[in-house]
């Protein structure tokens, strides 16, 4: 039975583009993807940009075709996922990741998500839809489950060398995305990462970073924070340099295979460990739920002229429907616009 994606009857529609052919698994996963964010969303419109003979066998695959919610845009190149970010620029113009980005430029959807090549994919945002007035540098953020939530935490690898200015900046931005996204009222509480909570910890630019953030007007920054507030402190937004931000993910990231791994093991090591396992199993089920990772896949690309997702590479068609999820909610957000009114009040 053919799934039918016709004209939605709710009135806004948001357009996102899907690079269909980046990541480790490319259609096999965004096409699934794509056809679950589209019965989840009704007021979504999705357009798979990459080789046309192949995502329309995909579809078919999948018992789908084409339709106003579910067009296909032809690109007839493709982005390896080790591929130098200069030389896509350069060589690759008409890769299923430009073409994606270039539908942003041209008014034709709202947002883009890839799970390609990131350097590519930064390098490629930053060319075509250009920074935004007053930003210096874009910024990765994402999320990572806490206690009582999530947390926003930025930079997470754009940007090794850092100055204090830069992250005031991502501040500044990941405040508003996270003020936008999770619907708040107050501004969210921000931290600045550092080695230890007190005034006089830290390197000369985290420093520097908490002098200007004490003089910034609008923004409910609470001062230092150490790397076991980012799961169960009382902050919303973490700031750090790229450098920083990028081995906390990939620890975490770690951490978190290893525990899963370890906890499987003991579990299956005799029959009591089995029927202990099946006895915990709802507790089990309810805790990998609430962590699971495909619940927070899904990086923006903050400093941008433009809402661009930047999906895990390996990661499967939940996870990826996830990462249209948040793309779709930043672009009814319009965060780009708020960030660049937000940062003309502060400087």
């Amino acid at each position: 039975m053919k799934r039918n994606f016709g004209v939605s009857k709710v009135g806004k529609i948001i357009r996102v583009s899907l690079d269909a052919m980046g990541g480790d698994h490319g259609l096999s996963v965004v096409v699934p993807a794509a056809l679950t964010a589209l019965s989840k969303h009704s007021d979504l419109a999705l357009v798979l940009v990459g080789d046309e003979q192949k995502i329309l066998a995909q579809l078919k695959e999948s018992s789908a075709e084409p339709s106003e919610r579910l067009q296909v845009h032809h690109a007839s190149q493709e982005v390896e996922m080790g591929e130098s970010p200069a030389l896509a620029l350069r060589k690759k113009k008409d890769s299923s990741m430009r073409v994606a980005i270039n539908l942003i430029k041209e008014g034709r959807v709202d947002a883009a998500v890839s799970a390609g090549n990131t350097g590519a994919l930064m390098a490629t945002a930053r060319f075509v839809l250009k920074m935004l007035p007053g930003v210096d540098r874009p910024a990765i953020c994402s999320t990572l489950p806490k206690s009582n939530g999530h947390t926003h935490l930025l930079d997470l690898g754009a940007n090794v060398d850092c100055k204090a200015e830069h992250l005031y900046q991502f501040a500044v931005m990941g405040s508003i995305l996270a003020q936008s996204i999770d619907n708040r009222e107050f501004p969210p509480r921000l931290g600045l990462l550092n080695v230890g909570a007190e005034e006089i910890k830290g390197n000369e630019q985290v420093k520097a970073s908490d002098a200007l953030l004490k003089k910034a007007k609008g923004l409910n920054y609470i001062g230092y924070v150490e790397g076991d507030d980012i799961f169960h402190g009382d902050v919303d937004v973490i700031v750090c340099d790229g450098f920083v931000g990028n081995i906390t993910l990939k620890t975490v990231e770690g951490v978190a295979r290893m525990f899963s791994h370890e906890l499987k093991t003991s579990f299956k090591a005799n029959i009591f460990t089995k029927i202990a396992a099946f006895i915990c199993y709802p507790v089990l089920k309810g805790f990998s739920h609430r962590f699971d990772p495909r619940r927070y896949n899904g990086a923006s690309f903050l400093g941008l002229q433009g809402t661009v997702i930047k999906s895990h590479g390996g990661m499967d068609s939940i996870g990826y429907a996830h990462a249209i999820s948040i793309a779709r909610s930043e672009a009814i957000a319009n965060v780009p616009e708020t960030i660049k009114k937000k940062l003309e009040e502060l400087l």
